[in-house]
């Protein structure tokens, strides 16, 4: 338990709570509703430290036991140099929790492998993390370089099945992940004596002569001894005509996350398939099962119901992974943000892998989104933030929250 100290009255919460309650009272965002503080006028004080392998500490306590900090949390760049992987850049993160992050900067930000305590957490395809130069948006040629992995960002003004809009062919998915980031910076720094944070970030613009211009600055943060991250999204149209606006989370988790007996737990929704074959598989769509060889892939559209704020909770748990220890991971967002979660289920031998894709778009392409008169767009000038918090869970945290949607 922690103590936060406002207006003279003291408030006790959980670690959990600490998290997301620092994060957005720092950002002058709403304020976490299970710390039932509706009338909080502001925050004077708040007592958090580290925690690393069940003890917490305050930054003098760790100093004096490390020659740097490096020793329990770093962030460190690194180049590919094998194949056509050749030459890709990115940045590796870890915080002393056993989270690890590998952000591939020359490939939109991408996030590939994530892991906890040495567990893989995203589904990998067989091409690897592909330079750059090889990437090509035609048709369903994004699939022949997509390395897979954690977190793909999928934009900026397209994405979703190939198609024809305006007379213009359009390949799967848009072309950020194959755009270099620019501006790219990271480190860490103590925020104050107790709050060590790592960040990476960097811009990635998709733009053409007598085109669009669009920029999304991309930030990912995590924290010493938390087991979690925050993906911090912003788009800004720096273009003088209104520019399509279309934007996927495409997380991809696998195996042993994913196995027989994993499950999606939603908070009330309503659910929508994508084609005959979402429709087939729609009573287990959120009961994922053991490789099957001539899966057809099921795509499904849930429409969550948020708090008074618009914050949802999604997770993906595995009660019976390391013989019932289990194994989990939350996302949390504004569906006022992100207003479509996207469920990629694809239960196929070698290919198996659920998709947790938050969305400001459906993924049939931007001519059927013109079409439904769904089509979003950035003004000239325009920007537009997005944020998306991804926890690991294990043991007693994994239980309490699988428990708190069926209570």
């Amino acid at each position: 338990m922690f103590c936060i100290v406002c207006d003279n009255e003291k408030k006790f919460c959980r670690r959990d709570d600490i998290f997301l309650f620092y994060n957005r009272s720092k950002k002058k965002e709403r304020f976490f509703p299970d710390l039932l503080m509706d009338n909080l006028l502001f925050l004077r004080e708040i007592i958090v430290m580290a925690l690393l392998w069940g003890r917490e500490y305050r930054k003098a306590d760790l100093l004096q036991r490390v020659g740097h900090i490096s020793q329990i949390a770093e962030i460190r760049p690194f180049e590919l140099s094998d194949g056509n992987e050749r030459g890709c850049r990115g940045v590796l993160m870890t915080n002393g929790s056993g989270l690890s992050v590998t952000v591939l900067t020359d490939r939109g930000m991408s996030l590939t492998d994530v892991s906890f305590d040495g567990i893989p957490l995203a589904f990998k395809t067989p091409m690897g993390s592909v330079h750059p130069s090889f990437f090509s948006n035609k048709g369903l040629d994004w699939l022949r370089t997509w390395p897979g992995g954690f977190c793909t960002p999928c934009g900026l003004t397209y994405l979703g099945a190939p198609c024809i809009d305006e007379g213009k062919e359009l390949g799967l998915h848009g072309r950020v992940a194959g755009i270099p980031a620019r501006q790219v910076s990271f480190g860490g720094q103590w925020i104050d004596d107790s709050v060590y944070e790592l960040s990476v970030e960097g811009s990635v613009r998709e733009a053409a002569l007598f085109a669009e211009n669009v920029v999304l600055t991309r930030r990912i943060i995590t924290r010493l001894g938390e087991p979690r991250f925050v993906i911090e999204d912003r788009f800004e149209n720096e273009g003088y005509e209104a520019a399509p606006h279309m934007f996927l989370q495409h997380v991809n988790l696998g195996f042993p996350l994913i196995d027989d007996g994993a499950i999606l737990l939603l908070p009330p929704c309503k659910t929508t398939p994508r084609d005959a074959d979402a429709e087939a598989g729609i009573d287990s769509c959120r009961r994922f099962c053991v490789p099957e060889k001539d899966f057809r892939e099921q795509v499904f559209y849930h429409q969550l119901k948020g708090d008074a704020y618009g914050m949802v909770t999604v997770g993906v748990v595995n009660r019976s992974f390391d013989k019932g220890t289990g194994l989990g991971i939350a996302f949390t967002y504004n569906r006022n943000e992100y207003p479509n979660l996207v469920e990629w289920k694809m239960m196929k031998e070698g290919a198996y892998v659920v998709g947790v894709e938050p969305a400001n778009c459906l993924v049939e392409g931007r001519g059927k989104e013109r079409k439904r008169g769904a089509l979003r767009f950035l003004e000239p000038g325009e920007a537009r933030n997005y944020r998306l918090e991804i926890s690991v869970l294990r043991g007693t945290a994994l239980a309490e929250f699988a428990d708190s949607f069926n209570p």
